[in-house]
C-alpha cells in the first residue's frame, strides 16, 4: 500500500480589496489543520492568492499585473513554503504568473516535502473571451489576461507516486487526463474557480455546474485509473458567486470525499496509490487496447467538421 493522506484545501471568497497577507493567513490556518490531521499533501485552488479577476474588464495593464506573481516564492507567500517544509508536507498551489520576459500564465506548482518546487503547469484550455462582451451577465476574460500554457501536461514523481496537474477548465477536456494517463499518472491535482451561473446561459445554475464538475472529474479518474483531487475557490466574491464542491475521486470514478460548504474547508482522504494498478493492468491497459491508427483527428483537427 502506498498511502498518501491528501488535504483538499477549499477556500472561500477572496474580495478584490483584500491583500495577499490576509489570504496567506487563511491558507496557513488550513495547512495547520491539515498537519493536525496527518496530511502528506495539501492542494489549494486555482488563483488562490487573489480574487478571480478575469470577471473584471481592466484596460490598465499595470493594474492587471498587480494580480500576478513575479517570483515564486515571493515575500508574501514565503510563509507557506516555510511552514510546508517544517511540516514536511507537499503542496500544490495555483496563482497568476508573470514571467521575467513578460508572459502571463494561469499557473500551478507542486512542491516536495522540503518545500522545493519540483513541478510547474500552465493552464492550456483557456475559456471565455478577450474583449468586453456586453451580452454576458459578467465577463470571463481569461483569454485577455492569460496566454495558453506552453509546458504541455507533464507528470512528476513525488511522495512515492506519479503526479500531474491541471487548472479549472482543463478538467472538462478528456485529453488533459489522457496525456497524463499515457505517462502513468496516479494522481491529478486540479484547482478551479467556477462561477455559479453560466454568464451566457443564466438557467444553468449551481446545481448543473456542480453536476458537470463531478462528471468531468469522475470520468477522468475512471478512464485513466487514477486519483483526482479537485479543489475550489468558492462563495461570493464582490457580488459574484462561485461553486464549491471540492472533491476527491478514486480510480474507480467514485467520490470518496466532498466539500459541504462554500467557505474555507478541509476535505481529507487517505489515497492508496496502489489502487490505480488494477485498472491500469486490465480494462485500461493502454499498451494492449489502444488503437492510435484511428485517433488521428484528435491531434490534426480543432473544430468539428460534419460530413457532407
Amino acid at each position: 500500500m502506498r498511502q498518501i493522506n491528501v488535504a483538499a484545501a477549499q477556500m472561500g471568497p477572496i474580495q478584490r480589496a483584500e491583500g495577499r497577507e490576509v489570504v496567506v493567513k487563511r491558507m496557513l490556518a488550513l495547512m495547520d489543520e491539515a498537519k493536525g490531521k496527518g496530511a502528506d499533501l495539501i492542494v489549494y485552488p486555482e488563483l488562490a492568492l487573489t480574487t478571480f479577476f478575469p470577471r473584471w474588464y481592466v484596460e490598465d495593464q499595470a493594474q492587471v499585473d498587480a494580480w500576478f506573481e513575479h517570483d515564486m516564492p515571493n515575500d508574501a507567500v514565503r510563509p507557506l513554503f516555510e511552514r510546508a517544509a517544517k511540516y514536511e508536507m507537499a503542496m500544490n498551489l495555483g496563482y497568476a504568473e508573470l514571467t521575467p520576459d513578460g508572459h502571463h500564465f494561469n499557473t500551478a506548482i507542486l512542491t516536495d516535502r522540503s518545500g522545493k518546487i519540483i513541478g510547474k503547469y500552465r493552464k492550456i484550455h483557456l475559456p471565455g473571451h478577450a474583449e468586453f462582451d456586453p451580452e454576458r451577465a459578467f465577463q470571463h476574460l481569461e483569454k485577455r489576461y492569460f496566454e495558453p500554457g506552453d509546458l504541455g501536461f507533464p507528470v512528476w514523481r513525488n511522495l512515492g507516486g506519479i503526479f500531474g496537474m491541471a487548472v479549472c477548465n482543463d478538467r472538462r477536456w478528456p485529453e488533459t487526463y489522457r496525456v497524463m494517463g499515457l505517462q502513468g499518472v496516479e494522481m491529478v491535482l486540479i484547482g478551479y474557480n467556477t462561477p455559479s451561473v453560466n454568464s451566457q446561459k443564466s438557467e444553468e445554475g449551481p446545481e448543473k455546474r456542480l453536476f458537470h464538475n463531478r462528471l468531468s472529474v469522475q470520468a477522468g479518474a475512471y478512464q485513466n485509473s487514477c486519483w483526482v483531487v479537485a479543489v475550489a475557490k468558492a462563495g461570493v466574491e464582490d457580488g459574484f458567486p462561485l461553486i464549491g464542491g471540492s472533491l476527491i475521486v478514486n480510480p474507480d470514478g467514485e467520490i470518496v470525499a466532498e466539500a459541504k460548504t462554500e467557505r474555507d474547508e478541509l476535505v481529507l482522504h487517505a489515497c492508496d496509490l496502489d489502487a490505480t494498478v488494477f485498472g491500469k493492468k486490465t480494462i485500461f491497459d493502454f499498451a494492449r487496447h489502444r488503437r492510435i491508427e484511428h485517433y488521428g483527428l484528435i491531434t490534426s483537427r480543432t473544430g468539428a467538421i460534419p460530413p457532407p
